[in-house]
């Protein structure tokens, strides 16, 4: 697979890209966090960031395929490419979850023969809700809306995690939104 043109590839050329490379050594990851909104909107949210979840003892060969890929471990879990200012890639710990929900499909698309994974539209609005509810992040709020607004998703089960989470004023507040009532 081609590089992306590093001064101005969006997330989703990256993690194309990312997904691609580190597939083809058998690392399995998913992309989460903000970036998927960035996906999902189609641009109209910009993340910064690519936050991938891999399997803790699969770090050691992501640490290296990102390496041969000309990216450079810059603190922590964080690696940036010399030609891509705008964009840095970040693996926090596992396991994935939403709240308490530990039971994540993601959605997997083929890119040039390989396997790579994202949240689901619905698992990304439950993940944005999740940070408006616990870190009263209200940013995070829109950021659901706008997935909302330009995914499929499945209502009833975000309903049904806004209840178990115990957050049904701001299941209320995403659907006021979402309507633009």
């Amino acid at each position: 697979m081609r590089h992306p043109d590093w001064s101005s590839c969006t997330e989703e050329q990256l993690w194309k890209y990312i997904g691609f490379h580190l597939a083809k050594e058998n690392i399995d990851c998913i992309l989460v966090g903000g970036a998927v909104v960035a996906i999902y909107s189609n641009g109209a949210y910009r993340s910064g960031d690519l936050d991938f979840i891999a399997a803790r003892n699969d770090l050691t060969r992501v640490k290296e395929v990102l390496e041969e890929l000309g990216f450079k471990k810059v603190r922590g879990r964080h690696f940036e490419h010399p030609e891509c200012n705008h964009l840095i890639l970040e693996f926090p710990p596992g396991p994935i979850s939403i709240g308490v929900d530990y039971r994540i499909e993601p959605r997997a698309v083929e890119v040039e023969g390989q396997i790579i994974k994202i949240f689901s539209p619905t698992d990304c609005i439950r993940d944005r809700l999740a940070s408006y509810i616990h870190f009263k992040a209200r940013e995070c709020l829109e950021q659901a809306v706008l997935v909302g607004k330009s995914q499929p998703f499945d209502l009833a089960k975000i309903r049904a995690w806004c209840k178990s989470e115990g957050a049904q004023t701001a299941f209320d507040e995403f659907i006021t939104h979402l309507r633009g009532t």
